[in-house]
């Protein structure tokens, strides 16, 4: 909620107390220590904007029916210098409603703080770091990156303006089996240009990049690798086509309208001996054990519902120790006070894991935070499912997607559900120009607005000097309703923050898109009672300003024609 709506339901607690203090001191209610009591808005506002069940809680210590003390509260209440006009009982509550100069000051509050509109100090700059897509290095990103992408820039954004310092982190996996693999496919590729007899293993990557990156080395060093060692061959290999493939990552991810503050390699948790000390701090507090040559984590100690191995009887740690090296340096050696990972929901039970280890070392593991991503699926207006792109007929990547349709489009029907849900991402309706199309529908609402306010202003109102008095003419159910979503705006980032759910943001506008819709089929901008029209084109203007903040938060355009 805005500072306005948190000032509201404080006056409600304030009057209730002191009303109920004066009925005790006049002999209304008996002297007793006063109730603790909840302030809530309710989900039919046909009684009242704010409710309160002072009187039901009442009941045990003033020894009262909740009619009589609710009566005894409405006796003594006092809302004058309140947002309140009028208090009444009902079935127990006491039920508020709000005066015309809440509304206004809404109005108002969104005018004065503009773009600003919507931020808060929520997190009093706590840090968080935000980790997402960290796809696999070794080829293009696929469209379940595409909706990590959209979830974790978002969220990142969310975080930001409820208050967190916030930094966006890709993790590249340049270690460990995927760049063995990697290396092994470009080789075999590499020494087919010369000797065909050298058959692709099964499970090596088969894809025309490989194939491509192996012409280009070849292209620079003809065959002088040949006579090479495989090891130095591999080595060569890795670091001509590695490079090219996070560059390409990092230039869809740009065009994606994703920037990363920091390209993390987990490479350099070797390299630096991070994983190795975290071996070793697990080896020194006694949690880790001998079994068969291997070296096993104490798992079970911590909750997991087995222990796992962290080395290998080979010598080499297993895949999650470089994990576990990671987040501790996330949170332990750099200090964030979150570390919030989107994965896929095959990670379930990885993060079990993580967090135990974390727990063995010392860290808080209540500071790591993920969001488990469900599945994309493609598909038509008939619900058949897409696999290939219409363009090329190849497999949909990331940048194929965005070939076929918005960014804008992309990035809003990824985020238009909880992560934690199936995703079926509808290519036709992501083209589509009508209210079907949820970013469509958001957009031309903005667009709309501002055609109402270039037209009326051409008349010459200045609807921006709009006061009180004419801002009070608002009182339709339409426009009070318009303007308590708008002041919900501040209280949904706060809560999407908390939640971790981005998602909250692509529901608050749409509604506000159909809440402004609803107001202006209802109620006409274009009256002859020169005040009212003056309200109501600055309720037009008050509704722009926090569409385009969101879709600003979004990361998607707020046009001003369609």
């Amino acid at each position: 909620m805005s500072l306005i709506c948190n000032t509201a339901e404080a006056q409600v607690f304030q009057c209730v107390n002191s009303a109920m203090q004066a009925a005790i001191k006049d002999g209304a209610l008996p002297e007793a220590e006063l109730p603790a009591f909840k302030v809530e808005i309710p989900a039919d506002r046909g009684h009242g904007d704010y409710s309160s069940n002072a009187a039901l809680m009442g009941a045990r210590v003033f020894r009262m029916a909740p009619p009589k003390i609710a009566e005894a509260i409405i006796n003594h209440i006092d809302l004058s210098d309140t947002y309140f006009c009028s208090c009444e009982a009902l079935s127990g509550f006491l039920n508020f409603t709000l005066s015309p100069d809440y509304y206004s000051d809404i109005l108002k509050d969104v005018t004065n703080k503009a773009e600003n509109y919507g931020h808060s100090d929520f997190a009093k700059g706590k840090k968080a770091l935000v980790e997402f897509v960290s796809a696999n290095p070794t080829g293009p990103m696929h469209v379940g990156n595409a909706r990590g992408g959209a979830i974790g820039d978002s969220l990142a954004e969310v975080l930001s303006w409820a208050g967190y310092y916030v930094e966006r982190e890709f993790y590249i996996n340049d270690a460990g089996n995927q760049i063995q693999k990697f290396a092994l496919s470009l080789d075999i590729r590499y020494l087919q240009l010369f000797d065909s007899s050298y058959e692709m293993p099964e499970d090596s990557y088969h894809g025309q990049d490989i194939i491509d990156h192996a012409r280009a080395f070849a292209d620079i060093y003809s065959d002088s690798f040949v006579s090479k060692s495989e090891e130095e061959r591999r080595e060569a290999l890795v670091n001509f086509a590695l490079p090219k493939n996070i560059k390409g990552l990092e230039d869809d991810l740009l065009k994606y309208r994703i920037k990363y503050d920091t390209w993390f390699r987990e490479s350099s948790l070797h390299a630096n001996g991070e994983v190795q000390r975290v071996i070793d701090l697990l080896k020194s507090t006694d949690n880790t054990y001998e079994s068969e040559g291997a070296l096993w984590f104490k798992a079970e100690k911590y909750g997991c519902p087995k222990d796992f191995v962290i080395v290998r009887s080979n010598g080499i740690p297993t895949y999650i120790v470089p994990d576990i090296a990671y987040h501790y340096n996330k949170l332990a050696t750099r200090g964030f006070d979150l570390a919030i990972d989107v994965l896929g929901a095959d990670h379930h039970g990885y993060v079990g894991r993580l967090a135990a280890a974390l727990t063995a070392l010392g860290v808080d593991a209540s500071k790591l935070k993920i969001v488990l991503m469900q599945m994309v699926r493609l598909v038509n207006k008939d619900g058949e499912v897409i696999k290939a792109s219409k363009r090329s007929g190849k497999a949909i990547t990331l940048v194929s997607l965005l070939d076929e349709v918005s960014i804008d489009a992309a990035r809003f029907i990824f985020n238009f559900r909880e992560a934690n849900t199936h995703c079926d991402f509808n290519l036709d309706l992501a083209v589509e120009q009508s209210s079907k199309n949820p970013v469509y529908y958001c957009q031309y609402a903005h667009a709309r607005i501002c055609s109402i306010l270039k037209n009326k202003g051409a008349d010459g109102i200045d609807y921006l000097s709009a006061d009180n008095n004419e801002l009070n003419l608002l009182v339709a159910e339409e426009e009070k309703e318009l303007i308590r979503h708008i002041a919900g705006l501040t209280g949904e980032i706060i809560s999407a923050a908390k939640e971790l759910d981005s998602a909250k943001l692509t529901k608050y506008a749409y509604d506000l898109a159909a809440l402004f819709h609803k107001f202006y089929n209802a109620c006409r901008c274009d009256v002859e009672d020169e005040q009212l029209k003056k309200a109501r084109l600055y309720l037009c203007n008050a509704t722009k300003i926090v569409l385009a903040n969101v879709l600003k938060l979004l990361k998607i355009e707020a046009p001003e024609n369609m």
